[in-house]
């Protein structure tokens, strides 16, 4: 993946973030019943969802970081116990 890709998928995912983090504390505050967030509308009832949307936009903006930084991307592996 070239420099230039990389920066707009990192713009993009930044503003992403962003939003998250706004719809994320205006229904924590109490402040609105609910939040439009683009097509959605959002309660305090998807506080959860809403996390969960947060920490996959953050460990993506937090992976092409570091491909930005000429590291490797974070990979996950599974580990399989064995009972012998």
């Amino acid at each position: 993946m070239d420099t230039v890709t990389i920066k707009k998928r990192l713009e993009f995912h930044t503003q992403r973030l962003d939003n998250l983090y706004l719809a994320y504390n205006k229904l924590l505050s109490g402040g609105v019943k609910s939040y439009r967030l683009d097509d959605r509308e959002l309660t305090r009832l998807d506080l959860g969802k809403l996390s969960d949307e947060i920490k996959d936009a953050e460990e993506k903006v937090d992976e092409l970081t570091a491909l930005l930084n000429g590291q490797s991307a974070r990979k996950a592996f599974a580990v399989i116990p064995h009972d012998w």
